[in-house]
């Protein structure tokens, strides 16, 4: 999926009560993007993990599609931005089916918003109503208690294209970014459901070398629930981490996704093993920087009929 400028992560939600995919010409990545200050975060050097088993398998056809995409954004810078911790076993991600998501409902928000770019800082992190497609896009509002404590009610036309990506986010050192290699360890805990209906899909988006519709930007995408979305380009390989598969899709423009086999509801990922096995196969340039990571969802239809996405953890731990 590609962005164009430098945006708050804008996943649209988007479901449909068909089973079409959603038009990957159209994602939140190849539109508009916006955005607003973004908390930072800085590198420091911590024990390094082992990378996680993959295993390549040959390429299916493509699909006839061009990538969809959000546009990230930067975050209000806040007074604290430290990054809470999330745990790995062995250096690899662990299986959602292992870690229960935590018991977490935002039954008194303290901020609310149905502004299309609305958002909100909360410890570092950038709480998002990302509604990047908003020429295509219904009504959306985001109710949030804490930044891994939210949910949005979003109500999108039956069409294919992505409308929104409410999301959270941290972004590095405002959005320059910091080179891969000053991180030995890069992990993140999640939770996160989506309405079941329509079409959407739930899914961390990693912006590496800049973010945006910019030259030499990757996009990496891993997709943590799907509804009857399709990624861009083709399925090149699979890789296995944490006892969770998942169908690696390219498309040969900076866009790379790590669909999962399986719906994880929630669980923790480590990133930069994720990174360094699409760097050692090629799909991502040596040591880029690391400037977003976000996780949301990318809402293309809700049949015309409310939805809910809820959130309910979210953290990145750098060392």
């Amino acid at each position: 999926m590609k962005r164009t400028l430098p945006a708050v992560l804008l996943a649209a939600p988007l479901v449909l009560l068909s089973a079409a995919a959603c038009d990957p010409g159209s994602s939140w990545a190849t539109q508009a993007s916006r955005g607003g200050p973004a908390p930072s975060s800085s590198a420091s050097s911590a024990p390094g993990t082992t990378s996680a088993e993959a295993s390549s398998t040959t390429s299916t056809p493509p699909i006839t599609s061009s990538t969809s995409s959000k546009s990230s954004s930067t975050t209000p810078r806040s007074t604290s931005a430290t990054s809470t911790s999330g745990t790995s076993t062995s250096g690899t991600s662990t299986s959602a089916a292992s870690t229960p998501a935590p018991e977490k409902t935002c039954a008194d928000p303290v901020f609310t918003t149905s502004d299309p770019d609305g958002g909100w800082s909360d410890g570092g992190y950038y709480v998002h109503n990302n509604m990047w497609n908003q020429d295509e896009a219904g009504p959306e509002t985001l109710h949030a208690c804490a930044h891994d404590n939210w949910y949005v009610d979003s109500t999108q036309p039956d069409s294919t294209s992505v409308k929104t990506y409410p999301n959270v986010h941290k972004d590095i050192n405002n959005l320059d970014g910091a080179p891969l290699s000053d991180y030995s360890t890069i992990t993140s805990t999640f939770a996160g459901r989506g309405p079941a209906t329509g079409i959407y899909d739930v899914a961390y988006d990693i912006w590496l070398n800049g973010v945006g519709q910019q030259p030499g930007v990757t996009e990496l995408m891993v997709w943590t629930e799907n509804h009857n979305q399709v990624p861009s380009g083709e399925k090149v390989a699979t890789y296995t981490a944490g006892g969770v598969t998942y169908d690696v899709w390219a498309n040969g423009s900076g866009y790379l996704a790590f669909v999962a086999q399986s719906t994880q509801y929630s669980g923790n990922i480590d990133i930069k093993a994720m990174i360094d096995w699409s760097v050692g196969r090629g799909y991502i340039p040596p040591n880029p920087t690391v400037n977003q990571l976000g996780y949301g969802i990318e809402f293309c239809s809700t049949g015309g009929v409310p939805a809910r996405f809820t959130v309910s953890d979210f953290s990145v731990t750098m060392n």
